[in-house]
């Protein structure tokens, strides 16, 4: 089922308004939501919103968010999310370090105590709107053990980079640590699919095709050892220097088994510091088209930019409409059929 932009924004919307989250922030939450759909990413799209219902049902998270400064001096915020949504905690702390970068050059911003943010892409790219480059990562519950070992000990602890790039879309870099983001594991369980070996290992520290054993398992981390140096910093930064959760005390957004304690970094450089942004926007251009002038592999006929590939998605999207799952289809339908309203995703289906 392809449903509209505008449409999957309103449930959204009107969703999260009947647990007693503000107009403002719930257009926030939403806008982040399905911006992840429209750049080809469900697993951090509205299938989050019954997870969302579950944990506010079970007093696990705090709506609407209440977020708290700790401290704000010179170039550096630290923030505490209050246990409210992660996408309003990350989104302010880009805001402040963009204004940060303005004042000193560079921003950097510590949240501790929020949830799961959704999809990373989203705040370095506001960074990268405002002509700045922008960095954003967080933790998460454990799913990847270190190198070596079988025992789930560090999250996916993804992690995203975004520029402006001249006369075109932003450059955009959004990636987990792992070889794959565990929210492919779950859809395709959802799905009742398999997946490729080489993701996961079961419990027992063997390779698995079946997702269920990859959620009882550990994910494989990126480039084997590098990915596990990788969230190893990450944990260490989002999570015990942010004053976070960090490694196993990191619970899982998708179950109320408590606070997950999640902790992020958002960082914001501005250009202008180094050069005018017109002459790197000049030299950006000029290098992304020698990029794409370079010599191609073997059947290949044309080299991608980081972000390339979801930006022209995203363009298509917002015509053709955005193609939801079954299950998840039915699960927001179910939710909003339980919450009183009315509204019903097929309401919003592209008529082809």
């Amino acid at each position: 089922m392809n449903i509209t932009p505008d449409y999957l924004t309103k449930v959204s919307i009107e969703l999260l308004q009947t647990a007693g989250v503000g107009l403002k922030e719930a257009g926030l939450v939403a806008e982040t939501l399905v911006t992840a759909e429209l750049r080809g990413v469900p697993t951090h799209g509205i299938n989050l919103l019954p997870a969302v219902f579950d944990r506010i049902a079970a007093g696990q998270m705090e709506v609407p968010t209440k977020l708290k400064v700790i401290s704000d001096e010179q170039a550096a915020t630290h923030i505490d999310g209050g246990n409210g949504f992660g996408q309003t905690a990350a989104a302010e702390g880009m805001q402040r370090s963009i204004e940060k970068a303005r004042s000193f050059g560079i921003g950097f911003s510590l949240i501790r105590n929020t949830n799961n943010v959704g999809l990373l892409a989203y705040y370095s790219m506001m960074a990268a709107k405002a002509g700045t480059i922008g960095i954003c990562a967080c933790n998460g519950a454990a799913s990847m053990a270190p190198w070596g070992g079988a025992e789930p000990f560090f999250g996916t602890n993804p992690f995203s980079l975004a520029a402006p790039a001249g006369s075109g879309n932003p450059v955009v870099l959004d990636m987990s640590t792992t070889v794959v983001a565990r929210g492919k594991i779950r859809r395709a369980e959802r799905l009742k699919e398999q997946i490729p070996l080489g993701w996961a290992l079961d419990a027992g520290g063997a390779p698995t095709k079946d997702p269920i054993a990859a959620m009882q398992g550990t994910l494989m981390p990126l480039g084997e050892y590098k990915g596990y140096g990788m969230a190893f910093f990450i944990d260490l930064i989002c999570g015990l220097l942010s004053g976070s959760s960090y490694s196993r005390a990191v619970r899982t957004f998708h179950q109320p088994e408590g606070p997950t304690g999640v902790g992020v970094m958002t960082i914001a450089i501005d250009i202008s510091r180094f050069m005018p942004l017109g002459n790197f926007s000049k030299l950006i251009d000029e290098h992304i088209r020698t990029i794409r002038g370079s010599v191609k592999a073997k059947g290949q006929n044309r080299i991608y930019l980081p972000g390339e590939i979801e930006a022209e998605l995203e363009s298509l999207n917002i015509t053709r409409g955005v193609a939801v799952d079954a299950p998840v289809v039915k699960a927001i339908d179910d939710l909003l059929e339980k919450r009183g309203l009315s509204m019903r995703l097929k309401d919003g289906e592209v008529r082809v």
